[in-house]
């Protein structure tokens, strides 16, 4: 696509085989609306105007890799200068002769280090053909300037463009531009000059350009020359100790990301072209928090918000690298999600395995504050490494009947473990579990109960099984059938209670006597009762639906400790209405101490109970004061 004026060619016509008079098919170019491609590029390619520094930098610190490879010993000078009225770019690199300037920069799509003018294309920065014309994002016209050093007979070239489409082309006299070389000068369109403020181009430039292969400098209002490139980066240089290179890696995280990190971790991967540093979050972060790496291609920042770089588990590093085998999209601000991308990945990947590793063999304090804070992402990574797992076993917690102890240190005490699939089943049986020597884990936290099944895998000696209610339930000790027998109507009383609530009662002697009542079901209790409330708060259609769905599924359990004295007591109440508002107060005593959540029917029944123990109480009180008051008068 051409920004000049089209030329057609039109064949002369051919007559068909009847006489008639056939015409030829013309050959046209298509045409472009600069100012449509602006807006394009302005508002769905790029992200930000800003991107118009990097595409000068970018095509300076080519031209100078083309001419170096022409000349290797050719000057190497690069300078970015800003006024305020205008940003100018100057470069020793190649220059462009007058063909190759109508031919590169009036062609959209045409670059020449895609179509093989160049023949070091591995060590150029821009492919994609577009990048000077994305200055207009920014420009009102755009001057550039350029002496070829293949033809350096040839006098310079000047390509005057401007936002409206249109282009000349003129030669100049060689004192114009007596060197090979290219300038580019840029005037601001009006509305754009907060983007071509000197400070705003330093700050930019410097983002942008630290670690390009070539120096580059800045020049501003003052005339005075700033270095921009900082080389070699920060996790290549030479540090007297390596107390000394982790200050520094610390303190380039604080300047890159905002926060003093955990630990670094090296990327040195040369077979996948990465070199960079990995930096371990000093705080817990969710899974799900998508994270934002910096990612250089060939020493030129392609992005700060790559977020498809590592693995999904490795979501507590934040990564700084610089590339030389990633693909850029074609905005040249994230990376193109190919099979490279996918094998890079992975070799992060197992870096930090590798990381990880050597922490456990050799620094496990530090190993240690690491899991206190990200236990969670390495429980993930574990899931898929048996090895890995075994590595961190004595390091990671799990929340037992034991209290939060490590795996390794649990099954030392418990070669048969039981655990739970859901935490509030393990609220439910884990004081009576530790009463009665029961090794159970809490599986309901992410990734727990994927691990305790990998256990028996990597520890010969250890047995896993679930435990429900109903298992616990048959550890309980029965109580002796003469006394179950005596207490057959207080148990009837109670049962009809709580029938309403799809709760069955049970007696049992268990430990600890300080526990009332246990309530317990299991996860297909609960889907009925969850079913049995959607069905009573349905319309008529959904009602029947959820009826059909009614299962046989057991129901939960409210069981009485026999050995509790408090039970005891209620056990003797003749009164069968006071028995009954009593045994509402176990079931709901035994539900907030599962810490189950109360549904309005709980709810209700809790009331119910109160108020009715407070009319219990204060009853013989009012009596007696109404007996006192007649005595008096």
């Amino acid at each position: 696509m051409n920004l000049s004026s089209p030329e057609s060619s039109r064949p002369a016509a051919d007559a068909s085989p009847d006489g008639d008079q056939a015409s030829l098919p013309t050959a046209n170019t298509f045409q472009v609306d600069l100012r449509g491609l602006v807006d394009l590029l302005s508002h769905h390619l790029y992200s930000s105007p800003r991107v118009y520094v990097r595409e000068l930098l970018q095509n300076a610190v080519d031209a100078v890799t083309a001419r170096l490879a022409h000349d290797p010993s050719a000057p190497m000078n690069i300078r970015l200068t800003a006024t305020g009225d205008a940003v100018v770019m100057e470069d020793t690199g190649v220059g462009l002769t007058s063909d190759e300037v109508h031919t590169l920069l009036a062609t959209i799509g045409r670059s020449s280090k895609r179509d093989g003018l160049e023949n070091a294309r591995q060590e150029f920065l821009g492919q994609f053909g577009i990048g000077l014309l994305a200055c207009f994002v920014v420009a009102r016209q755009i001057r550039v300037v350029s002496r070829s050093a293949r033809k350096p007979d040839e006098p310079p070239v000047e390509w005057l463009a401007s936002d409206d489409g249109s282009y000349t082309v003129r030669t100049l006299p060689h004192e114009a531009r007596p060197e090979p070389g290219t300038t580019v000068r840029l005037e601001p369109r009006p509305g754009a000059q907060e983007w071509t403020d000197p400070g705003r181009v330093a700050e930019l430039a410097a983002d942008f350009g630290s670690l390009l292969p070539h120096d580059v400098t800045f020049t501003g209002p003052d005339a005075i020359d700033r270095p921009l490139t900082e080389r070699p980066a920060v996790w290549d240089r030479a540090h007297p100790t390596p107390t000394a290179r982790r200050v520094a890696l610390a303190g380039h995280c604080s300047r890159v990301f905002g926060f003093t990190p955990l630990d670094s971790i090296d990327l040195d991967l040369p077979v996948a072209g990465v070199r960079g540093v990995g930096y371990v979050l000093p705080a817990a972060t969710s899974p799900a928090h998508r994270a934002a790496h910096r990612v250089y291609l060939k020493g030129m920042l392609l992005t700060d918000r790559a977020d498809n770089l590592l693995p999904d588990w490795a979501f507590f590093v934040r990564v700084v690298l610089d590339t030389d085998t990633l693909r850029p999209t074609a905005s040249r601000e994230n990376l193109y999600d190919d099979e490279t991308l996918a094998a890079v990945r992975d070799a992060l990947g197992v870096r930090i395995r590798e990381w990880l590793a050597e922490l456990a063999a050799g620094d496990p304090d530090r190993l240690a504050t690491f899991l206190t804070v990200h236990h969670l992402g390495v429980k993930s990574m574990a899931r898929h490494d048996a090895e890995l797992f075994a590595l961190m076993l004595p390091w990671l917690p799990f929340e037992t009947s034991d209290g939060r102890v490590t795996l390794d240190e649990f099954v030392r005490a418990h070669p048969q473990v039981h655990f739970t699939r859901t935490v509030e089943e393990f609220r439910q049986v884990s004081p009576i579990a530790a009463a009665h020597g029961l090794g159970v884990v809490n599986g309901g936290y992410t990734y727990d109960a994927d691990l305790i099944a990998l256990l028996p895998q990597i520890r010969d000696d250890v047995t896993i099984s679930e435990l429900d209610a109903g298992a616990v339930t048959a550890h309980l000790d029965p109580v002796e059938p003469h006394l179950e027998l005596a207490l057959a109507a207080f148990l009837a009383t109670a049962r009809t209670r709580l029938d309403p609530l799809a709760c069955d009662v049970a007696l049992r002697a268990f430990q600890p006597v300080t526990v009332p009542a246990l309530f317990l079901d299991d996860r297909e209790a609960r889907h009925e009762r969850d079913r049995a409330a959607a069905e009573e708060s349905a319309d008529n259609l959904w009602s029947d639906i959820l009826g059909a769905l009614r299962g046989s599924a057991p129901r939960a359990r409210l069981v009485l400790n026999h050995n509790n004295p408090l039970v005891r007591r209620i056990a003797s109440i003749t009164d069968a209405e006071l028995a009954g508002t009593a045994v509402e107060s176990l079931y709901g005593q035994a539900l907030l101490m599962a810490q189950r959540p109360l549904r309005p029917a709980d709810t209700s029944l809790l009331n119910r109970a109160f108020l009715g123990l407070l009319e219990w109480a204060t009853h013989p009180i009012t009596a007696q004061a109404v007996t006192s008051e007649e005595g008096d008068k």
